[in-house]
């Protein structure tokens, strides 16, 4: 070849191949994408004009006024839909509402409805019209040719509306409907004020809220500026109009401005937040916003997001397994937001205001949060915290020490410090307890230590809101007995085998949590509940089955039979739930037996996409052999490390990642999916780095599990506050989709003899080699 051709192939390369890698931590940005796994998908799931654990998390509503009679269902925005009826500000689990939604033309106060979307202010769009990337969104609003765009601080959400020309442009605030997981609208407020704020509330009664905490409700707090003074203004109450009306209070409350506007005339709002008053929400305002720009935020936002992502790079030939992973850390990212004011005013949760304590500079010393149940979060979101955002799970566990101090109860979840446990255990004391193990002590031990023992020992005045509502039987009779009916809600009496692994699973955290602090007694006394799992196993099927209170195996038993004993799952699925001593539950099995089952039930699953296959809803992998939609068995795949055949954990762990997880609207986390504040995405975040620990960081010097990492390259970035400082590297050689199995591990120039390292390994810096190749290879 000549040297022009030469120069002209080098050309042609140079402009049609591109290695897919980042230049910055701004440049990961490109491979999040948040409208991956939107049909379907939970209220907090696509908020993309927020920032990292933000409060304000500004975001289109395509069903969101539709209602939620279970308070968990798919509602919010679904890819499938084709018009937007507003901007929802308020996105957390059980927390929704605050609506700003522009139009043109005549007033329409109400939404419509999704199949005539004239008959309201909703407006069709296309997808070709929208740009969606963590930390800003826009779309065009076709019916009006309108340009929305929606960006945040962490407290104050921006809106910009670039309007047509028009004497007839209007910005509603919808205040006093339902959003989304919020509930029922008991009442709301909007007025207008003489400067020119748009302020007011709206309470609510959401569903778990009614049924964790009856009586209780939430607040939602709101003060909002517009760029522009309107021409006209009223109130509205549903389709009521009011012109020339400054305020107006009760369900349906809404106001309206009426612009003048030239050709793209750009209208900007700004609205601080907040969970305790109209005045904190202004202060919020103030201090974050004032004085920034739309565009000013939006660059703020996305560099937030960049370092965020940032601290956590990989590389890769492969662009899909780039966008899952950074979609997967932007989701990990984007639930359990900001509940706290600038000035450190909190909800508490017996619906005062509390106050978190400032430092000298009248800063508080830590946030708040609000947080949906803690279920499974040990398998992903709690691991990431404390490999790349320990300062994350410090102010968690400080924010959960709220709630124990106002109430006397640690609450698994929690909306505006209210109870919503949502499955009715809790697993706060474990979590704690992990981070202490994980080396996170910055918080009040003594008070922490206390709260988890208590969570784990305690039942009486217990409120239901508190979960572990069947402890007292649990601690009776060794395990949980079973019945097949009872009084109340399920969680008091349905779910004996499941409520007994769970258990079991946290009295062992808070004993090793205990061993490490020299409490000898209560070590031993948390020792047995955490080998209740040998009572229900069954020896002679080799499957955890419910026992009554005689002590007796159930009859009729179905191990694929869901809601029998297992809360959303079945025996085959929570036989494997005990993360606490796997090598005991391999020994109960027999080793071969063991690995036979295991690898037999993801050969089967497989066929189902491991979970409910293409059917569309969250509960339908409910009875099957294993079911990655669902929090009970995540860490199963990981098992094989312990019985000796960790080729089949690296076999496994990667046929879930290329096949559960997706990068299209419809199949992103399943398709039946239940990405419970970023659960979902956490798990496959660690995953394809190759580290995960069944116990969840609960021992008291943890190991982390090894399997195959997807990438060339992963860099950890250190936490010189929490740890050592510096990055962890993991390097794979000779990594491609053939070469799936791992030939050596070595760990800072030493070979592994098992798939295990210390977590301190990753927090001390240091680099992982591992060698790839085609061959299944289980000794090292």
């Amino acid at each position: 070849m000549n040297l022009k051709y030469k120069l002209t192939a080098l050309l042609l390369l140079n402009l049609f191949y591109k290695p897919v890698s980042a230049q910055s931590d701004h440049d990961l940005l490109t491979y999040a994408d948040p409208r991956i796994g939107t049909a379907h998908s939970r209220w907090f799931y696509f908020t993309p004009g927020a920032v990292p654990f933000g409060m304000a998390k500004a975001a289109p509503s395509t069903n969101g006024s539709y209602g939620n009679k279970s308070g968990w269902e798919a509602v919010g925005y679904d890819e499938r839909h084709n018009s937007i009826e507003g901007f929802a500000n308020f996105h957390e689990f059980q927390i929704g509402g605050v609506v700003f939604a522009p139009s043109t033309g005549k007033l329409q106060t109400l939404a419509g409805s999704l199949e005539h979307p004239e008959t309201g202010y909703r407006s069709t769009f296309d997808h070709k019209d929208e740009v969606a990337t963590p930390g800003y969104y826009s779309v065009l609003l076709k019916d009006y040719g309108i340009k929305a765009e929606l960006t945040a601080t962490k407290r104050v959400a921006f809106h910009r509306y670039t309007f047509p020309k028009s004497t007839q442009a209007n910005i509603l605030f919808d205040i006093g409907h339902q959003q989304g997981e919020s509930g029922e609208v008991s009442d709301a407020q909007v007025y207008l004020t003489k400067d020119g704020r748009i302020e007011g509330y709206v309470i609510t009664k959401p569903v778990y809220v009614q049924k964790y905490q009856p009586g209780a409700d939430v607040k939602m707090y709101f003060s909002a500026v517009a760029s522009k003074r309107p021409a006209k203004f009223g109130t509205f109450t549903g389709a009521q109009i009011t012109e020339g009306s400054k305020s107006t209070t009760g369900k349906g409350a809404g106001l309206y401005l009426t612009f003048n506007t030239h050709e793209k005339e750009s209208i900007t709002i700004k609205a601080g937040l907040s969970y305790t008053s109209i005045a904190n929400a202004r202060l919020n305002l103030n201090k974050e916003a004032a004085n920034l720009s739309f565009d000013q935020a939006k660059t703020q936002a996305l560099n937030t997001w960049g370092s965020y992502l940032g601290r956590i790079r990989v590389t890769s030939d492969n662009k899909a397994n780039l966008t899952k992973f950074y979609t997967g850390l932007y989701h990990a990212l984007s639930g359990r937001g900001l509940a706290s004011d600038v000035n450190g005013a909190y909800p508490k949760n017996d619906g005062g205001i509390g106050q978190i304590p400032l430092d000298k500079n009248h800063v508080p010393l830590h946030n708040h949060y609000n947080t949906d149940a803690i279920w499974g979060a040990f398998w992903n979101l709690t691991q990431l915290w404390a490999v790349a955002y320990p300062e994350y799970y410090s102010d968690w566990v400080k924010s959960q020490l709220l709630v124990y101090k106002d109430s006397g109860w640690l609450a698994d979840g929690i909306a505006n410090s209210r109870y919503v446990s949502g499955v009715g255990t809790n697993f706060v004391s474990l979590a704690i307890a992990a981070a202490y193990t994980s080396g996170i002590r910055d918080f009040d031990v003594k008070t922490a230590y206390q709260a988890a023992l208590k969570n784990e020992l305690e039942f009486q005045n217990r409120p239901f809101g508190a979960g572990k509502s069947d402890l007292d039987r649990f601690l009776k009779y060794g395990y949980v007995n079973h019945l097949d009916s009872g009084s109340g809600a399920s969680e008091r009496w349905q779910f004996s085998a499941s409520h007994t692994l769970e258990y079991a699973f946290s009295s062992y955290a808070v004993g090793q949590w205990a061993r490490l602090l020299n409490k000898t007694a209560d070590y031993q006394k948390l020792t047995t509940p955490s080998n209740a799992w040998k009572t229900i196993f069954d020896p002679a099927t080799k499957f955890i089955r419910p026992k009554d209170e005689q002590g007796k195996f159930i009859s009729n038993f179905n191990p694929k039979q869901a809601w029998r004993g297992f809360q959303e799952g079945n025996a085959w699925q929570y036989t494997f739930y005990v993360p606490q001593n796997p090598n005991a539950l391999i020994d109960a099995i027999g080793n071969t037996d063991f690995n036979n089952r295991l690898d037999s039930i993801f050969t089967v699953s497989e066929k189902n996409k491991f979970g409910g296959g293409t059917t569309l809803d969250a509960f339908s992998g409910l009875e099957g052999l294993y079911n990655h939609g669902n929090q009970p068995n995540l860490h199963t795949s990981w098992l094989f490390n312990f019985s000796g055949k960790p080729s089949l954990t690296q076999k496994w762990v990667r046929k879930i990642m290329d096949e559960f997880y997706g990068t299209e609207g419809i199949h992103g986390y399943g398709y039946g999916q239940d990405e419970d504040q970023g659960q979902l995405g956490a798990w496959y975040v660690m995953a394809s780095m190759g580290i995960f620990d069944v116990k969840g960081f609960t021992d008291a010097s943890p190991e982390i599990g090894l399997s195959a990492p997807i990438f060339k390259t992963i860099r950890i970035k250190g936490n010189k506050k929490y740890f050592s400082g510096k990055d962890f590297e993991i390097v794979t050689l000779n990594n491609n989709t053939e070469n799936q199995y791992v030939q050596y591990f070595s760990l800072n120039g030493k070979p592994l003899r098992a798939p295990f390292m210390k977590l301190k390994d990753i927090q001390n810096g240091g680099k992982l080699v591992v060698q790839m190749g085609k061959m299944p290879k289980d000794v090292y």
